[in-house]
């Protein structure tokens, strides 16, 4: 078992002591919050009087058609999309367990034996390590878009759109393969090489990518049909907004764990802490409506979970923050055919002393504090999680009551669907990509050391003639010739 700021050489999955259930306890798996951006642009593409043709713009594509209003007849009123039932998907067993409740209470048991249970299942998969979170978020990402897309299914589905369900999923394939491909070009470059049909796939792929999608896109158009053509092209948007926020995003959760599994787990357990401690605020103490969107939510939930969150986000980052298997990036061996982490900390991963303003010195009775540089990082990452996020569920809730459902689907019983629970995740995933490119991220000299091997012979001089010349003009050559 490794220690704090150290631990053995190899693969680090199981090396360092990982914390306690209860340290890692608000770790709820991924459901919790974000379809921010897929709320605003499906809502604002498919709004009643846009997304569907009223009956005069029918009548005047018909005769574009050469036919009547009278030619065809409507399926159904153009003004918005039918209510869909809702049903208590609560287990046998909690419901006569719990059926002496109010549903009030009822719904906070609920919620509560789910979320302990996805708070175990998550902090298995951070034991398993890194391969399986990645097969845990390309898993997620599926079954997102397969939420989004079924909304668009059962509203539409009296249409019979020729091909619309393949193509959906036919996009998807090709995006995931852009982006994956990508990212296994980037961080499996050694093996790329030395694998003959890969270093093909690798050198062309952007080529076969897009001639991936050219075939899919071809087949949309070989699929229209009269009467149907603005509304296939709503929902070519549809599908394509959904791929744009839904795999994008996924793609950068991917780039953040392999920067290190504290920038994977850190925000997505920010998001859930003030997503739990909100609705715990709220719950007890909730009086003053917060947004009409969300009639539930309120100030006194929204003040206290974002108090709470950054106080979680500085315990967990201290706790972290001390072991090489969090903190260190994930990097593919060659010779192991396996992931490690294993590194020496960098110095954002170091204790330092740091003075405490004059202010503050009387009321705490210090002078100095040490902590960890990521400690502060962590507190712009909890204040976003808590003070911006919130804004991914309320468009979700906007998005929800456009659609008249409750949930984007019924897989976690209390919860909703997945997407219930990740309506701000893709979001929060994107600002912490951004940060770290912003702030944290420097030049990678693994990629660059990549990318200068991949040269011919005669441009490797080139650049190493340069690169000595460089050495010589400040003075470093002789002491790397002497060490």
């Amino acid at each position: 078992m490794g220690k704090p700021g150290g631990g053995p050489k190899g693969r680090s999955r199981f090396v360092c002591s990982a914390p306690s259930t209860f340290q890692l306890g608000f770790l709820v798996a991924f459901p919790a919050n974000t379809v921010f951006s897929v709320s605003f642009k499906i809502a604002h593409a498919l709004r009643p009087g846009l997304c569907l043709p009223d009956a005069k713009e029918s009548e005047s594509e018909n005769k574009l058609d050469g036919e009547t209003a009278s030619d065809s007849e409507s399926k159904s009123e153009f003004g918005g999309s039918p209510p869909v039932p809702t049903s208590d998907d609560t287990p046998e067993v909690l419901n006569r367990a719990l059926s002496n409740l109010s549903s009030r209470w009822k719904n906070w048991w609920v919620r509560g034996i789910l979320t302990l249970a996805m708070i175990t299942f998550f902090f298995i998969i951070i034991y398993l390590g890194p391969m399986v979170l990645m097969m845990i978020v390309m898993c997620v990402q599926i079954k997102c878009f397969h939420e989004i897309i079924t909304i668009g299914y059962n509203v539409y589905h009296s249409y019979d759109l020729p091909w619309f369900r393949t193509l959906s999923w036919y996009f998807l394939l090709c995006v995931n393969y852009f982006f994956y491909g990508e990212t296994v070009t980037d961080y499996f470059f050694t093996l790329v090489q030395r694998e003959e049909p890969l270093r093909i796939l690798s050198k062309y792929h952007r080529f076969i990518s897009f001639a991936l999608y050219l075939t899919g896109f071809c087949m949309f158009v070989l699929s229209l049909v009269k009467k149907h053509y603005r509304l296939q092209f709503y929902m070519f948007g549809w599908t394509h907004v959904t791929l744009l926020i839904v795999v994008t995003q996924s793609h950068l959760i991917i780039h953040n764990l392999f920067e290190g599994m504290i920038w994977f787990i850190v925000p997505i357990s920010c998001v859930i802490c003030n997503d739990i401690m909100a609705y715990m605020f709220g719950f007890f103490f909730g009086r003053t409506p917060l947004i009409k969107l969300s009639p539930k939510k309120t100030w006194e939930g929204f003040i206290g979970g974002f108090f709470a969150t950054v106080l979680f986000g500085l315990l967990l980052s201290y706790v972290m923050s001390g072991y090489r298997c969090f903190t260190c990036p994930v990097e593919f061996n060659n010779d192991t055919n396996s992931f490690t982490v294993d590194c020496e900390p960098s110095e954002l991963f170091q204790l330092q002393e740091y003075n405490i303003p004059l202010v503050l010195q009387s009321v705490v009775g210090w002078k100095t504090v040490r902590m960890y540089p990521f400690q502060i990082h962590s507190i712009a990452l909890s204040t976003f999680a808590s003070l911006i996020g919130p804004f991914g569920g309320f468009f979700a809730s906007g998005f929800k009551r456009a659609f008249k459902i409750k949930d984007f689907a019924n897989t976690i019983p209390g919860h909703g669907g997945i997407m219930d629970r990740f309506d701000c995740q893709y979001l929060m995933a994107t600002f912490v990509n951004v940060y770290i490119a912003s702030f944290i991220r420097g030049p990678n000299p693994s990629k660059l050391i990549q990318q200068f091997l991949t040269l011919r012979p005669d441009q490797q001089l080139h650049i190493f003639n340069t690169l000595k010349a460089h050495l010589v003009d400040k003075g470093m050559l002789g002491s790397l010739e002497d060490a």
